[in-house]
């Protein structure tokens, strides 16, 4: 494989690396996050319609005038399958969800089966929440710890540096779209930080590597040669990862759709961030195998 002069776009892709990461932080700020109920509280009815007449105007206008708060209904799986999500919790017994459908039914003048109803309290939702951000703490601080132990301060810096883009960049990007942020949305948050800090790892170590073989050269140009050396893995490994979270997005359903697509976008926004933002923060540091051990000798 021919070598990419990849030290070249440093400057560039950091400036829209930062520009990024500014507005993904302008828009979790000001535009918010779309809370599943997981995390918002709420009722879930997941309905199937026999009608193939019936509209999705249809299903939201059998819904209205029940006093059930802020209503979403959206098309789910096959057609006449839909998706049911509303703000209204307080469901003792399974009388209100029999007087729902009862309405619904009359409504809509066709036979209505619910197959799934999932209810989440106020007190559940925020403890879900909170234990969703502690879990992303935890990991963060994990990932921190283990490239501290791992690598000199420098290359953790880096590291840390380029998790929080992906992580911030991503929750972003479901901000912009309005995507809804449920616990399978907070598993692939999780999974995008193992993902990237693996792909960061790799090539770290190459650095590393050839610090000591090539002493008297410059920290980018062993960057460079560094990830190029590792580039072929890393293709591999991200194309071979996008083909099965493609599948799982074209084929898994409704369920799996939210997961899968913030994945892809991991998967994306990681590879880039390993070679583009993790690598240039060594040579901006001036990491040198000199410092390197002159750091060992004083530990």
């Amino acid at each position: 494989m021919k070598n990419l002069n990849f030290e070249s776009k440093f400057k560039l892709a950091n400036i829209t690396s930062l520009l990024l990461v500014l507005a993904s932080l302008l828009l979790i700020y000001f535009k918010g996050l779309n809370f599943g109920i997981d995390f918002k509280g709420g009722t879930l009815i997941e309905l199937r319609v026999d009608s193939k007449n019936i509209t999705i105007s249809d299903v939201r206008s059998s819904f209205s005038n029940m006093n059930l708060g802020d209503i979403n209904v959206k098309e789910f799986g096959n057609r006449g399958d839909y998706l049911i999500k509303f703000e209204k919790k307080t469901f003792d017994n399974n009388n209100n969800i029999k007087s729902i459908k009862e309405t619904v039914n009359k409504k809509l003048q066709s036979n209505v089966n619910f197959r799934r109803v999932e209810n989440v309290g106020p007190k559940v939702s925020e403890e879900l929440l909170n234990s969703g951000l502690l879990a992303i703490s935890l990991a963060l601080g994990a990932m921190l710890f283990y490239i501290w132990v791992r690598f000199e301060w420098q290359f953790s810096l880096g590291s840390i540096i380029a998790i929080f883009h992906d992580v911030l960049i991503t929750i972003g990007l479901f901000s912009f779209l309005s995507l809804e942020i449920n616990l399978s949305i907070v598993a692939a948050v999780l999974t995008i930080v193992g993902y990237s800090m693996n792909d960061t790892v790799v090539i770290y170590d190459r650095i590393r590597e050839n610090l000591s073989k090539f002493s008297k050269t410059q920290i980018g140009e062993i960057s460079n040669i560094s990830i190029n050396e590792t580039l072929s893995r890393t293709i591999i490994t991200s194309v071979t990862t996008l083909l099965a979270l493609t599948s799982i997005f074209i084929l898994g359903g409704e369920i799996l759709r939210g997961f899968s697509l913030a994945m892809i976008i991991g998967v994306f926004i990681g590879t880039y961030s390993s070679i583009f933002v993790a690598s240039p923060i060594l040579k901006y540091l001036n990491v040198s195998y000199k410092t390197l051990v002159k750091e060992k000798e004083n530990t």
